[in-house]
């Protein structure tokens, strides 16, 4: 599936185009073709545009491209800017965030941004920049390049607009140190933190020049197709057209000094071959044309010895984010919080992991947590337990419906207080792992005497009926794993924050839930330093979660479906080698780390 941030995180959903950029700092501007393909000038080093790269060379990759690349402006509304790019996660390959979030444990690593601290009051967090970093053009990466990405959020509604919710000020104090001040009535140390390793920093004195040739016109700055970017990442477009993007490695990166990785990525190709379909991907997987995939795969351990997924056994994948059934609360009949606890009692979450999921998710143990130890140390596991509910449970949803008068009518629905228990379901058509799930969960509805159809639309018609509250229940991914999860998910998925009439526009918290005791501990949360006050504010707000059930957690699904292929190349990370290096695709936060550990075997 795909995900948005919204609002404080602007979950969008995974987009997949290229950002183009030179291919080397001694190698000219890209250059088009008669036949609009784009091309670069070579070093005597490297093969033409458009010729084979060597095998022993290029690591495929796929999944993440499914056409040509048409916008390169990371300031376009569209979010298809940044290379093999989704938003929600940072990835690291051209342009670079100051910090990157590890999955495995929880911590936050150096790019460029060397260290960042907050003040004992946590009224303002101090980012110290690596002094080596530097942009492709040779100029040097500085505090003031860094305050003026972020201020683009206040002066233009761009993706990270939303940090701006929670900082008074973001400041240079000198060429390598940054301030941010944090808003004194939004106190919120965790999204400052989000920030630090979501947001891209681009080079001032690139843009400050687009900007005024465009009179500060942000539909006309958006618009710039910004063919030949200055950036800081490892790697610049070399070529693509509409079969394959071609990324170069820059040799003279700064990250191979000392202060960094201390040395350059191994491949110094990255090809990502534009599949028409998943099918055409997997069978290029099998034949070894395909050294990394993230796309959904069934039974991926029919293929092969050389196939490996980061665990060796079922679910195959590390669980990265939770797909919700959001129910809309204010539907008479799932007004009742009861009727929504049969409903999550009843359905058969075994089936879906089997069936719908390939058998890649866990088993579902009900909260609002990934099941994840940085997660799941918050709370207090032994006091949930009596709250939370088993897969397929039948009898025991229908002794609920029987204990507040939900009786059978002639038909087999429950009626309720003179409304029949029946409903309507959606999600978008093709997102067939979530369509399956939907199926199973009106066939598990079905066997307590609520009736539930399901419907699949176009994902245009599902994205507004979700954000203007049209729909009885509907599948929807807030936010998944990072450094500000699972606060993040929690605020989307139930503040009041985010609550909107229907008929207007929800940007988080579809269901229109409300709680005042929610928000509070929303609102504490982010700011309790003492780990056991922590954890009891962290299990009382699952607890509430599992009482008034204002959505239902269907699966746990990875957030980069990470298989490997062995056959050129070695070294991949998997779980138990020691590394510490997450299954993000080697480009995903800290997964980039894994470019600096494979070798080719060829």
């Amino acid at each position: 599936m795909k995900f948005k941030k919204l609002v404080s995180i602007i979950l969008v959903f995974l987009m997949v185009s290229l950002l183009i950029v030179g291919c080397g700092s001694n190698s000219n501007a890209n250059k088009s073709s008669s036949n609009g393909t784009k091309t670069t000038t070579t070093t005597e080093n490297t093969v033409k545009p458009g010729e084979a790269t060597p095998r022993s060379e290029t690591l495929y990759i796929s999944g993440l491209q499914w056409g040509p690349p048409t916008t390169f402006n990371p300031l376009s509304p569209s979010q298809t800017s940044l290379p093999l790019s989704a938003t929600s996660i940072a990835r690291e390959l051209t342009f670079e965030t100051l910090f990157m979030y590890n999955q495995l444990d929880g911590k936050m690593y150096p790019l460029l941004g060397k260290s960042y601290a907050f003040s004992s009051d946590s009224t303002v967090c101090t980012v110290t920049l690596n002094p080596d970093a530097k942009w492709n053009d040779g100029e040097k990466v500085t505090a003031d390049d860094v305050v003026y990405t972020f201020e683009l959020g206040k002066k233009y509604p761009v993706s990270w607009s939303s940090n701006w919710n929670y900082f008074d000020s973001v400041t240079a104090k000198d060429d390598t140190t940054v301030e941010f001040k944090l808003k004194s009535d939004n106190k919120n140390p965790l999204m400052v933190e989000e920030a630090l390793e979501s947001v891209y920093i681009l080079p001032k004195h690139v843009w400050i020049k687009i900007e005024e040739k465009d009179n500060n016109d942000f539909s006309k700055i958006s618009s710039e197709v910004n063919a030949n970017p200055v950036a800081s990442g490892p790697y610049k477009v070399f070529y693509y057209d509409n079969a394959k993007v071609v990324l170069i490695r820059d040799d003279n990166y700064w990250g191979k000094a000392p202060s960094m990785w201390g040395k350059l990525p191994a491949p110094k190709y990255i090809v990502h071959n534009i599949f028409k379909d998943n099918a055409a991907g997997d069978t290029a997987l099998r034949q070894n044309q395909v050294d990394v995939s993230q796309q959904f795969t069934p039974n991926i351990q029919t293929f092969g010895p050389n196939i490996k997924t980061y665990l060796s056994n079922p679910p195959y994948y590390m669980p990265g984010v939770i797909p919700w059934l959001v129910i809309n609360v204010t539907k008479p009949g799932l007004d009742n919080a009861n009727v929504r606890r049969a409903i999550a009692m009843a359905i058969d979450y075994d089936k879906i992991a089997k069936n719908a999921m390939s058998g890649y998710s866990g088993t579902m143990s009900p909260s609002l947590m990934l099941p994840l130890d940085s997660e799941q140390k918050l709370i207090n596991q032994s006091q949930l337990a009596p709250l939370q509910w088993k897969s397929h449970d039948i009898d025991g949803a229908n002794a609920l419906l029987d204990s507040i008068g939900a009786k059978k009518g002639p038909d087999g629905i429950r009626v309720l207080n003179g409304q029949k228990l029946s409903f309507k379901v959606e999600c978008p058509t093709g997102w067939s792992d979530w369509n399956a799930a939907l199926e199973i969960v009106a066939s598990s509805a079905k066997e307590i005497g609520i009736n539930i159809e399901t419907y699949f639309p176009q994902q245009s018609v599902w994205n507004n009926d979700m954000q203007t509250g049209n729909f009885d229940m509907g599948m929807y991914s807030y936010q998944g794993i990072g450094i500000s999860s699972p606060w993040a998910r929690a605020y989307q998925g139930m503040s009041s924050n985010g609550y909107a009439p229907i008929g207007q526009t929800a940007y988080f918290n579809y269901g229109r839930y409300k709680n005042s005791e929610v928000d509070t501990l929303l609102n504490q949360i982010p700011n309790i330093t003492d780990e056991t006050q922590l954890i009891d504010a962290w299990t009382k707000l699952n607890e509430i979660y599992l009482k008034e059930v204002p959505m239902i957690g269907l699966m746990y699904r990875p957030a980069d479906f990470y298989t490997v292929n062995t056959s050129v190349w070695s070294g991949f990370p998997v779980d138990g080698d020691g590394t510490n290096i997450p299954p993000n695709i080697c480009m995903d936060g800290y997964g980039i780390a894994a470019l600096y550990k494979i070798h080719s075997s060829k």
